[in-house]
């Protein structure tokens, strides 16, 4: 194995991930699957906030079971502000971040944009740690693993985009399989 520090390995986890297999699949995403509800009542992005123009995201204090199921919309403003954009300010010198005035995207090209941007800053932040820097405690903005060290917290982050970016990939898919079912009825009934 070559001289590699634990930063290098962390990182690599994911922007191999977010190169070769993520990002390209995100690639013209539309407004239509960005906010498609495949079941009723999905939670979502939605008008609402404190500003004119501003969206929201769905959410509740209790959830109920089976919980709601999210779209694609739901997804990414979840990943971009809870799971990125809120560690970026913890961390990384971000702004704060307030999911009641966080400026979610109505649109899949403005989720894309804050994802690449938030994206990119997270991996610039884990990228400026030494190995001191990854040792260190999360502190109190990670509640009950405020004593683990970032490097713990480096790794959540790579499961945490994986997992919701793989649900999101599967939603276009159905998406996608959804229309061409619909293309294929229209073309038999027509015949």
């Amino acid at each position: 194995m070559t001289d590699q520090t634990w930063n290098v390995l962390l990182r690599d986890q994911m922007t191999w991930h977010w190169t070769h297999q993520l990002r390209p699949r995100l690639d013209g995403l539309t407004d239509d699957e960005y906010l498609w509800e495949p079941t009723p009542d999905c939670w979502s992005v939605h008008p609402g906030g404190s500003w004119a123009g501003a969206m929201t995201l769905d959410t509740e204090r209790t959830v109920s079971w089976p919980p709601p199921f999210t779209t694609v919309a739901w997804r990414l403003g979840h990943v971009i502000a809870d799971v990125f954009a809120a560690r970026n300010a913890s961390h990384f010198g971000r702004a704060p971040v307030d999911r009641a005035t966080f400026p979610f995207a109505a649109t899949a090209a403005g989720a894309l944009a804050q994802l690449d941007e938030e994206y990119a800053t997270w991996t610039a932040g884990v990228e400026s740690l030494d190995e001191a820097g990854l040792a260190r405690p999360c502190g109190e903005a990670e509640g009950p693993y405020a004593d683990y060290p970032l490097a713990a917290l480096v790794l959540h982050i790579n499961r945490e985009v994986i997992h919701h970016m793989a649900e999101v990939c599967m939603l276009r898919d159905l998406y996608l399989h959804k229309q061409l079912n619909s293309h294929r009825q229209t073309r038999q009934e027509a015949s």
